[in-house]
């Protein structure tokens, strides 16, 4: 039984962020990610406010251990990404303390829903807040940096590695290698320059998108921010908004980065899930419907529908 942040060490953490007076009364793990652990944590004390959110980068709340992992995770890096989008106008929750050595940070709770809730619950929230997410979107790609071309050659190389390890455990995958391996040659090799990237969440799924009351779209699980093409950032927004995509497209993008940036995206989330499930991760249905639909997704687009389910 995998063993998580231990209460005392939250508690800890909130005397040292938020005073002496502050007490922790009830604490509740989120389900979310696998790379860090989310907690809820009541609080009572004269000046705390109700409820703040806990993240824990500890050892044992990974699920990657021994493994690459796909993304950027820790401390580090979700400060990094906070000050950034915090600098580029987007609204994400407010750190409240911060402790390094621990791995451990207290944010601001944001009461509600998230927007992948809100597309059932309340329509018109919804669409209020895909229009706020879509000026949220132009402030990051305002937020340009110069390009670096060696990103490109990088997309590649994970992308072949992806290809490479999703063939070994799906045979569906293994049978069409040669024509995914050629098709990624052939959209990198058709790459035109570029003179700026955009700012990139890297995961901005409806999940990641939680909700003010007056529906405004805060950004969550910001750690794989990154300057990037926009169109790593669209190709994964098509994917996770599918029919609520059309408010947060761009007529700018290039068509070819964008089936690049696809279909690499689609052999990541079959190699990642895949590799997941070789360890203790418990939503393992879940993860099998990823990996499946993104298999399906990527022999679609080199004209080799799949049949059936591979084992995992």
């Amino acid at each position: 039984m995998r063993a998580f942040t231990n209460p005392s060490e939250l508690r800890r953490l909130v005397r040292d962020g938020l005073g002496p007076g502050c007490r922790v009364t009830g604490a509740e793990r989120l389900r979310g990610g696998s790379k860090k652990g989310v907690y809820r944590l009541a609080l009572a004390g004269a000046g705390s406010p109700p409820t703040v959110i806990a993240y824990s980068w500890a050892p044992q709340e990974n699920y990657w251990p021994g493994v690459p992992t796909p993304h950027a995770s820790g401390l580090a890096p979700f400060l990094s990404a906070h000050h950034t989008l915090q600098a580029a106008g987007v609204r994400t929750p407010h750190v409240l303390y911060a402790s390094a050595p621990d791995n451990l940070a207290l944010v601001e709770d944001i009461p509600g829903d998230t927007l992948e809730t809100a597309f059932t619950s309340d329509p018109v929230r919804a669409a209020k807040a895909l229009t706020g997410l879509s000026v949220t979107l132009d402030h990051m790609a305002a937020h340009a940096s110069p390009a670096d071309h060696t990103s490109e050659d990088l997309t590649l190389t994970r992308a072949l590695d992806d290809l490479t390890e999703a063939a070994a455990r799906d045979p569906r995958i293994n049978t069409a290698a040669t024509a995914l391996t050629d098709r990624l040659h052939e959209l990198h090799a058709a790459l035109t320059p570029r003179a700026t990237y955009s700012l990139v969440h890297g995961e901005l799924g409806p999940d990641h998108v939680l909700l003010t009351p007056d529906a405004n779209p805060v950004l969550i699980d910001i750690e794989s921010l990154t300057h990037s093409d926009p169109e790593q950032e669209h190709a994964y927004l098509r994917l996770r908004f599918g029919p609520h995509y059309a408010p947060l497209s761009r007529p700018a993008l290039d068509p070819t980065r964008l089936s690049l940036h696809t279909l690499a995206l689609h052999l990541s989330l079959v190699a990642g899930p895949l590799r997941l499930l070789d360890g203790d991760f418990p939503h393992r249905d879940a993860m099998r419907g990823i990996a499946e639909h993104n298999t399906r997704e990527a022999l679609r687009l080199v004209g080799m529908p799949g049949s059936g389910e591979a084992g995992t």
